[in-house]
C-alpha cells in the first residue's frame, strides 16, 4: 500500500523466554496521527524501541517507505526521517532552549561536533532553531535555560528538538505523562499543530488525548495487536474493553 509509510511484519522480541512483542503487523499511514495504546506491560514501549532500533528484533521485518530498515542502527533510522522523542524529557538542562534545538539541527546537518568552535560559527542555525521554537510557542523563552522551564513547556521543547531533526515520522512516547489538565490540553493541541505535513506515531495512556487527535488506534495486549481502527471502533471492541477494564460490562470511554 503506497499510503503506508511505516510497517512491521511479524515483529517479535523475546527476553529470556518472555515474548514481549509477538508477531506485530503494524501499518502506519502517511500524514496521520496513529496511537499505540494498551494496558501496562502490553509491549508498547518495546515496540517503539524496536522501531527506532534501540533494541534488535528477535524476528520480523520493519519497512519505512517500502524499504527494509530492520538492519539499520538507531542513528541511521533518525537520519532517514524516523525521529523519536522520549518519555522522560530528553533535553540538556543547563543549555538555553535555543541551544537545545540548535544541537538537533547540528546533528541533522552533520556539524554536531563543532561545539569547540566559536559561537559565531553556529549563528547561521539560529533562525531555523527559532522557527521551531515558534512552532511550539517558546519564542519568548529562547534564551532561558531548559532547566527553568515548567514541565509542560519542557515537553514542548522536546518536540521542538525533535522537529530540529526534520522528521517525516515523529514517534512520541507518552507525550502528556505526568501533566496537569491544562498542560495536557496545550500539548495535545501542539501535537495536532506539528502533525501538519508529517506522520505521528504515539504511545499514550490518556484516552481523552487519543480520542481527540488520533486518526487510527492500535491496541496491544500481552505483546500482540488485538485490534486497529478509529476511536469509535476500538472503544466498542469487547476485547479492548476486557483488556482495559477486566469486564465487558464497562466501556473504554468510562476508563478515560
Amino acid at each position: 500500500m503506497s499510503d503506508v509509510i511505516l510497517e512491521t511484519k511479524n515483529l517479535s522480541k523475546e527476553f529470556l523466554g518472555f515474548l514481549a512483542v509477538s508477531d506485530v503487523n503494524l501499518q502506519v499511514k502517511k500524514g496521520t496521527i496513529h496511537a499505540l495504546i494498551g494496558p501496562n506491560g502490553a509491549g508498547k514501549t518495546t515496540c517503539f524501541n524496536l522501531l527506532t532500533k534501540f533494541i534488535t528484533p528477535s524476528s520480523g521485518t520493519i519497512y519505512y517507505k517500502g524499504q527494509d530498515i530492520t538492519a539499520m542502527n538507531s542513528a541511521e533510522i533518525a537520519r532517514i526521517g524516523l525521529v523519536r522523542s522520549f518519555q522522560i524529557s530528553a533535553v540538556f538542562p543547563h543549555l538555553s532552549n535555543l541551544e537545545n534545538v540548535r544541537i538537533a539541527i547540528q546533528q541533522r546537518t552533520g556539524v554536531s561536533m563543532h561545539f569547540w568552535k566559536s559561537e559565531n560559527t553556529l549563528k547561521h542555525l539560529n533562525d531555523e532553531a527559532m522557527s521551531y521554537l515558534d512552532q511550539v510557542g517558546l519564542t519568548e523563552y529562547a534564551d532561558m535555560l531548559a532547566v527553568n522551564l515548567p514541565y509542560g513547556r519542557k515537553r514542548a521543547l522536546e518536540i521542538a528538538t525533535t522537529l530540529g531533526m526534520n522528521p517525516e515520522v515523529m514517534l512520541l512516547d507518552e507525550p502528556t505523562q505526568g501533566m496537569g489538565h491544562e498542560d495536557v490540553e496545550k500539548v495535545t493541541q501542539l501535537i495536532k499543530k506539528v502533525s501538519a505535513g508529517r506522520t505521528i506515531l504515539m504511545v499514550e495512556h490518556n484516552m481523552k488525548v487519543v480520542a481527540s487527535i488520533a486518526d487510527t488506534i492500535t491496541v496491544l495486549q500481552r505483546g500482540k495487536i488485538i485490534t486497529s481502527g478509529n476511536y469509535a471502533e476500538v472503544s466498542s471492541n469487547p476485547q479492548v474493553i476486557e483488556a482495559y477494564m477486566g469486564s465487558t460490562t464497562q466501556s473504554l470511554g468510562a476508563h478515560a
